[in-house]
């Protein structure tokens, strides 16, 4: 069973002001959650397999119903070809 680990990140686009929220999710192949965890401060090493965003501002993961992926993120792993 292969993990992914996932960022999300939780801001919002009409108040630029309120400090966006970070949470680091563990998920298997069919996106199930395992683990969720709220970093206390941004990270700082790209050591992500994918980044997620939901700029609604909503407060909390189980709230959110849509997300987007970004691609190309400065947090996600470089791809090994």
């Amino acid at each position: 069973m292969k993990k992914r680990k996932v960022l999300v990140i939780l801001s919002n686009r009409l108040n630029r002001l309120q400090p966006p929220r970070y949470i680091e999710v563990e998920c298997d192949e069919k996106g199930t959650v395992l683990k969720e965890e709220t970093l206390k401060r941004p990270p700082r090493v790209p050591c992500y397999d994918e980044v997620w965003e939901n700029d609604d501002g909503k407060t909390s993961f189980s709230s959110c119903t849509s997300f987007k992926r970004k691609y190309r993120h400065p947090l996600e792993k470089p791809r090994k070809e």
